[in-house]
């Protein structure tokens, strides 16, 4: 087996993959993707159309879509913990999660960023906050669903928690959590806290200097340069 994740650090869905293959302590090479070279891109088009990242690649089989790349690495890793539990009732439950955290966090948060990579000038006012409305309400959602759990969908760490974490780092720094969002704020903590989730941010803070918004990041997030004096 020779996996190979193509994917860029800043990326909050190679972010996804990266956190699941720590998860499962699986070997893999990393191949950082420049779009912006025609060459680069026209040889990753090759790979799988849509150019879009990450892409993962095992043996020469080439497997995209994140939550099909999460499926696809628990399954030539079961290993003593899985991504993907057992039951198809808790598989539902995981896969339901993993949407809400794609579609209606991660969605809006990349909409919001992408107007900031804009000229100021050029940036459409109604977009940045239709995309923050999604994002309090998204809160409201997950504040109110996620109950006592201590993962997203259950005791176990799961696909849903890969997705989470770079959806939620990310819109934090756009639409900070309610004063009263207490459950979703302890989530957000242990998030942080979990191994695979450190070292995935700790890899990606050389490259959070080209992030637009980097001075909403937490203090320890920044890049060392913006912590400076």
């Amino acid at each position: 087996m020779s996996l190979i994740l193509h994917s860029h650090p800043l990326a909050s869905y190679c972010w996804k993959v990266l956190i699941a293959l720590y998860e499962k302590d699986i070997p893999f090479e990393t191949r950082m993707v420049n779009l912006g070279d025609p060459a680069a891109r026209a040889a990753f088009e090759a790979l799988w159309p849509t150019a879009k990242i990450p892409l993962l690649e095992d043996d020469g089989r080439v497997v995209p879509e994140t939550s099909i790349m999460i499926e696809y690495i628990d399954q030539i890793r079961p290993g003593p913990s899985r991504l993907l539990p057992g039951t198809p009732q808790e598989q539902l439950e995981v896969r339901l999660w993993d949407r809400v955290f794609d579609s209606y966090v991660m969605e809006p948060m990349q909409r919001f960023v992408a107007q900031h990579l804009r000229p100021e000038g050029a940036r459409d006012a109604r977009e940045l906050d239709n995309t923050r409305r999604a994002l309090v309400s998204a809160y409201a959602l997950i504040e109110a669903k996620i109950g006592e759990r201590t993962w997203a969908a259950g005791e176990t760490f799961t696909l849903a928690d890969c997705a989470a974490a770079p959806s939620l780092f990310y819109a934090a720094t756009i639409e900070p959590f309610a004063a009263g969002q207490t459950r979703l704020a302890a989530y957000f903590a242990r998030l942080m806290a979990r191994p695979s989730v450190a070292r995935t941010i700790a890899e990606a803070r050389p490259f959070f200097q080209y992030y637009p918004l980097r001075h909403a990041l937490p203090t320890q997030y920044r890049p060392e340069d913006d912590n400076a004096g």
